[in-house]
């Protein structure tokens, strides 16, 4: 682990000197990526420079505690010594892991918030629509920008499906647990018996990747343009504004029709199909990894049950940790942090276990 802590340092001192010079501060396109790169690997760099100098520092003690011609009572204060710094390097080790280990999810600050109905009819769209606002009210607690892509809604106000974008500080670290199936027991707004029906949609997050960390060629991409179709089949705008892109390699395809202008369309249509393509590369790169085993909190998979929300039993447990809090209205208010920080700590120890 020191060896890798000391290539970061290198790799900073590096970037340093790199910054440094006059073409690239002169050139944006050189220096943001730096400044980025370096912004990411401060924390690390500043904890392994601490923890450098105490075992230094430790060791100096250690040989003042050994060295027969020091007072005896100068050797019995640096044997202390040494026991109190190798505490605290150790302490500060600890730190250094956890850091190592969520590095890459912490760095990763925009991602693509996909929320689908599944079975259950108009009780599954107004679920959807339930879990959009339990996810946007959390981001407005956590101070992210939530954009919407693309939506589609049901006669009684539930979402088929929406997209949207979130981005802020550690926004994946804390979302990328949500993907996969949220199974919901209740009885529906359309319910007039007082039946508990079971319902279910399906969340998809990807991390949103900027242009540089995946390379679509334009040649791989077949781009449609039509009319955006409205109700009943109608064409709400006559000017060719809805977007649809088919990235041929991977069989992906991502249709955009929410604004009036083509422009943005295609952008917003470009934002969702490099995220996909970087998910489904992402995850091929992972299964030829065949010694790489899932961590316990799942695979993020739409079809993995992740999560039931009870309503009569005022209960909502997450089945990959088994963990169950007991205050359901709380929780759909958009107070996740109990769940998300038992998911956080449960992928911690995953992870440390696998290095």
């Amino acid at each position: 682990m020191l060896g890798k802590l000391e290539e970061l340092d290198k790799r900073y001192i590096e970037i340093e000197n790199q910054i440094a010079q006059p073409d690239v501060v002169s050139n944006a396109q050189k220096l943001i990526p730096l400044t980025k790169e370096q912004g990411k690997l401060r924390p690390l760099v500043d904890k392994y420079r601490q923890l450098r100098d105490l075992l230094r520092q430790a060791e100096d003690s250690q040989a003042m505690s050994e060295d027969r011609s020091t007072d005896p009572e100068l050797r019995d204060l640096a044997r202390e010594e040494v026991k109190q710094l190798t505490e605290k390097a150790d302490h500060l080790l600890e730190e250094i892991k956890d850091r190592l280990v969520m590095a890459d999810d912490d760095a990763i600050d925009s991602v693509i918030f996909e929320i689908r109905a599944g079975t259950g009819g108009e009780e599954a769209a107004l679920f959807a629509r339930d879990l959009h606002n339990m996810y946007t009210r959390y981001a407005d607690k956590m101070g992210w920008k939530v954009e919407t892509m693309d939506f589609s809604t049901t006669d009684k106000g539930g979402f088929r499906e929406i997209i949207m974008t979130i981005s802020g500080p550690g926004v994946w670290a804390h979302l990328g647990y949500e993907g996969g199936g949220h199974r919901v027991q209740r009885v529906p707004e359309t319910e007039s018996q007082g039946r508990v029906h079971t319902s279910a949609a399906t969340v998809a997050v990807l991390p949103e990747p900027e242009e540089v960390d995946v390379d679509i060629k334009p040649d791989d991409v077949i781009e449609n343009v039509s009319c955006a179709g409205g109700p009943g089949g109608q064409n709400v705008n006559k000017v060719a504004t809805a977007i649809r892109l088919e990235h041929i390699p991977t069989g992906i395809v991502v249709s955009m029709r929410d604004e009036r202008s083509q422009h943005k369309n295609r952008a917003k249509a470009w934002r969702i199909l490099r995220g996909r393509v970087f998910e489904f590369y992402q995850k091929k790169a992972q299964a030829d990894r065949s010694q790489q085993r899932k961590t316990m909190i799942g695979s993020g998979d739409r079809s993995e049950r992740i999560r039931t929300y009870n309503f009569p039993q005022n209960r909502i447990t997450d089945h990959r940790i088994g963990l169950s809090v007991f205050n359901i209205d709380e929780v759909m208010d958009g107070s996740l942090d109990e769940l998300i920080e038992g998911l956080i700590a449960a992928d911690r120890i995953a992870k440390l276990e696998n290095k």
